[in-house]
Formats: C-alpha cells, structure tokens, sequence
C-alpha cells in the first residue's frame, strides 16, 4: 500500500475545475471527466488517491492526530499550532481557529473524491471482484470522513453524489441521519473487503477495519449492545491478535503487524510526516503530569495507595506503558540523557510515534515531513476496550469483559483487573485503561466528550513537572461538546446553521 502513495492524481484532483478551450472538446495531453475512468488503472488511481486525503496535515498528517491530545487533560500546545489551544483555552469561533476551519474541508475533500470515485466506478470494465473490492474501500473510507465531521460538528450537510456545483448550497443534515448513512456504509464496505491483505496491498482497509469503525460510531453513541456485537466480530475474525511488546509496537520496522486495524501510511519521500520533530523540537503535544500522574504503580495500586511510590524517583516502579510512551527527567532517549529542562514547556515529551530508540543515537535528526511511521487510526486493544466498555455498559461484568481487559494488562506487565466489581466500579477500570493504553492516540479528547466529562476535567490550571502552573483552560458545558460551523463554510453557504453558543 506505501507504494501506491507516491501517485500524484494531478489529473483526478482538478476534474472539477478544468476550463477546456472550446476548440478543443477532448484533450489528449491532460486527464478530464471525459477520457479518465476508463479502466482499472483509473479506479485504483482514484482510490489511492482517497487513502492520500487521510495524510492531509489538518487530519492525519503534521501533528494534528497529537493536537487533539492537547484538547484534553493528556497534553499541552503552548504554541497555538493551528489553533488547537484556542479551543483548549475556550476563546475559539468560527473564525480564529484554523483547524476548525480546514479539518471541515479536509473531510469534504475525502468525501469527495470518494464519491468521484463511487459514481464513476460502475461503468468500468474491470474485473467485478476487484470493482466489488474497490467500492467496499470507498465506502470505508467515506464513513471516516463523515464520521470526523460528525465527533467534532455534530450534524453536516449529506453529500452522496459526485461533486457538483449545487452541492454548496446544501444545508445540515441531522446528527442522526449522518450516522445512519455512516453505519450503512461500513455494513456494505464490511460485506465486500476482505479479512486481510498481503504484499503492495497490505494497508487497505479490510473486513476488520469496517467492522471496528463501526464499533466505534455505536460506542461513541452508547449503543452499548451493538457496539460490543461488531467489536466481538473483529475479536473473533481470529485475524488480529496484541503484538508481543507495547514500546515495540510503535517502532517503524514493526508496522502492519497484526495489533493494526487501520493504520495512515506515510513513506519518506513521496509522503512523509513531522511527528518526531513536533515532539521533540517543537514540543507542539507535550504530556501533562495530570496524565504522568494517572498511570499505577506495578502493584496496580494508585501513586496515593501504593507503598511503592517514591516522590524521589516518581517514574520507577510504575505501569511499563508511562516510559513506552512517555520521556520523563533522567530517562534516555534517542541516545542522550533527558534532564529536567530537556523539555522546558511541561517537563516531558511523547515516545510513541517517535522513530526514535531509547539507547541508540541518531545519525541526524529529522526535519519536517522526513518522519513515516504510519498512524495507527485503530488497534486490536482499542477494540479489545470497545468491547469491554460496551458490554459493561450494555449487561455488566461478566467474564468476557474481565478477559478482554486482562488480556491488555497482561501485555502491559501488569496485574489483572480485580475481580467483583460492580457495573459502575468496571466503568471507572475501563475508562482508566482507555487513557492509559491510548494516550498519546487523539482519542482521549472524544472519550471525555463522549462520556461527559469533559467539562469536570479541562475547567483547570496546567501544571509543569515541578507543580508550577503554566497555562489554564476553560470548557463550556453549554456550547463546547461541539465546534463551530466554520464561518467561510457559512460565508459560502448561508444554509448552514450554525451550532448553539457560536453567534450566528
């Protein structure tokens, strides 16, 4: 799959916008409507190019899969990277933060080349299993889109068909009727993908890969009951399994193995990221200690509880995961000491998705867009808790539930979950793994939104490692579980309505 990342749709992206001279109906030295879609080189071109919409930098490529940490009490963007901490700190509109503006955009620009795609594949003579494959890739692919727009806007205008012109005047559709299309989409895309692919293809979307989206709009919904039943048809494909070694599983020679579900694929130089010099330059996520803070001591037992903690040395004896994921003072990292001021901001910075080792020094640092580990968009333990979560929330604890967590925890080094808990006890253990396993993955900030929490965790001062306070942040109930409409949207379409607490 990194391979077919270096093709440049040049042709495909400007269908929409060609201005052929009128002596010249049907040009031979450029692709249009009229000469492209005409054989299966064409369909696979326009689906890669879909799969290249993911790597925009306002939705899984730069350092936006990692800003969105910053929107929540795991991390800290002391630079206002693309506004992000304009949202974190509760100034944000419709105007002044830019991610708000572009990630709506980066969305409809997936959306659209997959229904480019969708509406012109038909015709197509090709082989029909192939076609089937590609429609069902499509499909996935336009069901993460729209189900981005729908976590972070609520309701958006529908949009199914190829681009057209009148499309823009088109108003929201409700938040119901997004995720009805998205959930159908992934039924069909599940139907026609197959378990698992090998060789170039390896990095498609996959049966799996439908079925787990699909978990994850009915989680993120509370349909507790089918929420577990699609997260249990992935667990029992028997296709995924956890990889051996958590730190390990974010190195770049381990990519594709089987804890993916769906992964971002990035490939230096054709389409590269700058995750690692965000991290360790530009500190634009920064861990918090309220997150540092949260991970147990290796007898399971809070930094309160356990007679294991140490003030003197905080990071020892701690849950494997804290240094997996996160460079603390006086640990080692890329082959150098770490002290105190390594990191001014928060005192900390983010191991995983660095391509960087603990002990081995670089032979240079990279620069923007030289990094390529692919994004991990879902993993078999995000599943494994999807599982857990809903089935808690649906009948209680049971020993399914217990066994899909313990199977995290053991992989962590860690104790298992203890056993008699109640159905409100278990939620407080899972929603405790889901950070602690996740962080540092952009998921923490929809599970505080969507557990309805967020207003009780963000309304707080920031703290650096050595208890100083360094920034605040403010969440209104009232208005910030969604973000506004973009004004150039509105600008360009006054249909649109915008969301409760924005202004007009």
């Amino acid at each position: 799959m990194k391979r077919y990342l270096s093709l440049l749709l040049a042709g495909l992206a400007g269908l929409s916008s060609c201005q052929e001279s009128y002596l010249d109906l049907k040009p031979t030295d450029r692709y249009t409507e009229q000469n492209f879609w005409q054989n299966e080189e064409h369909a696979l071109a326009g689906l890669n190019g879909t799969y290249r919409a993911l790597t925009d930098d306002f939705l899984y490529g730069s350092d936006s899969p990692f800003l969105l940490e910053a929107l929540s009490p795991n991390a800290y963007n002391y630079g206002n990277t693309k506004g992000f901490n304009i949202i974190a700190k509760g100034n944000h509109d419709a105007n002044n933060s830019s991610v708000i503006n572009n990630r709506w955009g980066s969305n409809y620009r997936g959306i659209g080349r997959a229904n480019n795609l969708l509406a012109n594949l038909g015709p197509i003579p090709m082989d029909e299993a192939l076609k089937k494959r590609i429609r069902g890739e499509a499909l996935f692919l336009r069901a993460l889109f729209y189900f981005d727009l729908l976590n972070l806007y609520g309701g958006v205008p529908l949009i199914l068909d190829r681009p057209l012109l009148e499309q823009g005047t088109y108003p929201r559709n409700s938040a119901d009727e997004i995720r009805t299309q998205i959930l159908k989409d992934l039924d069909e895309a599940a139907a026609s993908l197959p378990l698992s692919f090998t060789g170039a293809n390896k990095g498609r979307a996959t049966k799996g890969a439908a079925l787990a989206l699909k978990a994850r709009v009915l989680l993120y919904h509370q349909q507790w009951a089918a929420a577990a039943e699609a997260a249990k048809a992935v667990m029992d494909q028997g296709t995924h399994q956890l990889f051996p070694d958590y730190r390990g599983l974010f190195y770049l020679e381990n990519e594709g193995n089987a804890e993916v579900v769906f992964d971002v694929q990035f490939k230096f130089p054709e389409v590269g990221n700058s995750y690692d010099i965000n991290f360790q330059l530009y500190e634009n996520s920064v861990p918090l200690p309220d997150l540092v803070n949260a991970y147990l001591m290796t007898d399971g037992k809070s930094i309160t509880e356990s007679p294991l903690y140490d003030p003197a040395k905080p990071y020892e004896n701690r849950d494997p995961r804290l240094k997996a994921t996160i460079i603390t003072p006086g640990s080692q990292f890329a082959g150098a000491p770490v002290t105190a001021t390594t990191f001014v901001q928060t005192g900390f910075s983010q191991k995983k998705y660095s391509v960087y080792k603990d002990d081995v020094k670089p032979v240079e640092l990279l620069t923007s867009g030289k990094s390529e580990l692919n994004f991990m968009y879902i993993r078999y333990a995000d599943v494994l808790l999807m599982y857990a979560e809903a089935k808690n929330e649906a009948s209680g604890p049971d020993a399914s539930v217990y066994e899909a967590l313990n199977k995290i925890r053991t992989r962590a080094k860690m104790p298992p979950v203890a056993e008699g808990l109640s159905k409100e006890q278990l939620r407080q253990v899972i929603r405790h793994e889901r950070r602690i396993e996740l962080a540092g993955e952009s998921l923490y900030y929809h599970d505080i939104r969507r557990w309805k929490i967020a207003e009780n965790v963000m309304n707080t001062n920031l703290y650096n490692h050595r208890n100083q306070v360094i920034d605040s942040r403010v969440f209104n109930a009232s208005r910030d579980y969604l973000w506004p409409i973009p004004s150039v949207a509105i600008q360009n379409n006054p249909v649109l309505a915008q969301n409760p607490g924005y202004g007009k």
